[in-house]
Parts: C-alpha cells; sequence; structure tokens
C-alpha cells in the first residue's frame, strides 16, 4: 500500500509539474508573439527565455517528489539505468502525456483561445529531424554528465541548455514526445502540424537512447549515479 500510494503520489507532481511545463512554453510563446509586433527573433528569445526558467523553477519545485522527468525520453533512460522500475514507466509516461495537453489547454484559456485546435505550423524534413536528435542528445547529455559529479547543479543546467537549443536547433528544440505530442493540439507561435509529431518522437527517442549509450561507455559507472540526478531521498524519508 505505500508504494502504491507513493506511486500516486509521485505520477500527480509528474503530471503537475508537465502541465505548468507546457503552459509556460505555449502560454510565453503566445504572449512572446503578441508583443513582438512580428519581430520573430524577439518572440522566440521571450519563449527561450521564459521556458529555460520554468524548466530551473519546476525541477526544483517537482524533483524531489518525482524526479521531475517531465519528458518520456527521460523516463525511459532513466529506468534503463535502473533507477526508475520499469512497471512504474507507462505511468509517468501517460501522466506526462496527460499534463502535456493540460497545460495546453490551460495556456489557451487564459490567452482566450479555442481549448484545442490543431496546428498548421510546418515543422517537417531532414534538418528538422536531425535537431531534434541533437537537441535530445544535448538534454540526456547535460543530465548524466552534470549527475555524475554535481547533481545539485541539474535543473540550471537544464533550463540552460534547453534556452541555448532553442537557438542552435533549426526546430527550437523540443526534445520531448510528450512536449511535441501536446504542441500539436496548439495552432501557435509553439505549435506543430500532426503529421510531423512521428518524425520528430522518432528521433527524440533516438537521440536519447544515443546519449544514454555514449555516457554509458563514457562513464561505466552511471547506473550507479543514475539516483543523482535529482535527489528525492529528503521527500521520501519525509513524506
Amino acid at each position: 500500500m505505500a508504494a502504491a500510494v507513493d506511486l500516486r503520489r509521485r505520477a500527480l507532481a509528474e503530471g503537475l509539474g508537465t502541465a505548468l511545463l507546457l503552459a509556460t512554453v505555449v502560454g510565453s510563446g503566445i504572449m512572446g508573439e503578441r508583443l513582438a509586433a512580428g519581430n520573430v527573433a524577439i518572440a522566440l528569445l521571450a519563449n527561450a527565455v521564459a521556458t529555460g526558467a520554468g524548466l530551473i523553477a519546476l525541477i526544483l519545485t517537482f524533483g524531489p517528489i518525482s524526479g521531475a522527468h517531465f519528458n518520456p525520453a527521460v523516463t525511459l533512460a532513466d529506468a534503463s539505468q535502473g533507477r526508475l522500475p520499469w512497471r512504474e514507466v507507462p505511468v509517468y509516461i501517460v501522466v506526462q502525456v496527460v499534463g502535456a495537453f493540460l497545460g495546453v489547454a490551460i495556456a489557451h484559456v487564459m490567452f482566450d483561445k479555442p481549448i484545442l485546435f490543431t496546428s498548421t505550423r510546418d515543422r517537417s524534413g531532414l534538418a528538422q529531424m536531425v535537431s531534434e536528435f541533437v537537441a535530445t542528445f544535448g538534454l540526456l547529455a547535460v543530465i548524466w554528465g552534470c549527475a555524475r559529479r554535481r547533481s545539485g547543479a541539474v535543473p540550471f543546467a537544464v533550463g540552460a541548455y534547453i534556452t541555448a537549443a532553442y537557438w542552435f536547433t533549426s526546430s527550437t528544440s523540443f526534445a520531448n514526445p510528450a512536449v511535441t505530442l501536446a504542441r500539436a493540439a496548439s495552432d501557435t507561435f509553439a505549435g506543430i502540424r500532426p503529421v510531423d509529431v512521428p518524425g520528430f518522437v522518432v528521433a527524440q527517442l533516438l537521440g536519447a537512447a544515443a546519449a544514454t549509450s555514449t555516457f554509458r561507455w563514457l562513464a561505466p559507472a552511471l547506473s550507479s549515479v543514475a539516483a543523482n540526478v535529482v535527489d528525492r531521498s529528503r521527500a521520501e524519508d519525509n513524506p
């Protein structure tokens, strides 16, 4: 019973965190586009800074409870290193996807738009797929690299990396299958056409797998430090 209660607590944290992340991504995209008066660079800057800052805050907030994955690619990578039991992976992924769509809906309501509406923003082509591979590879590399020596820096490193990746990738760094799926339901600055989603998700999963495999070779003790990605000890000791 205690384990089941703990899983419910962690699942709720993952869902809430992912919802707030998507509200940040989509909401800041809408606000940035409105205030930028047609200047796409300013809109992207606003979107990137808000997303990076939001990620830091959300990982610090929910990390001690659930690990603050907010991302099926991170969840799968974490499970592959023995940190998360495989039987819990489906629960994490489901609440991440549901939370992502909820966050999009919340952003739309806040900006007086339809709750969910299909995106028409074209994000097709090889360049976009390569960008998503690189973005997700880099995200997992940052997580695993920081976990080895300075686990407390993970939230700040992830936020900084995603802010940068908005600018150095042509796809603006989705790097997250749940985020990608939900943004297909937002015909806004942050949107993506549903037809482009499968290519993004495949590239993201490949990037996460490649980064995890690479760091298993670079740091053979990776599985033993996977628990350091976010320190959950205090939440577990003080439920």
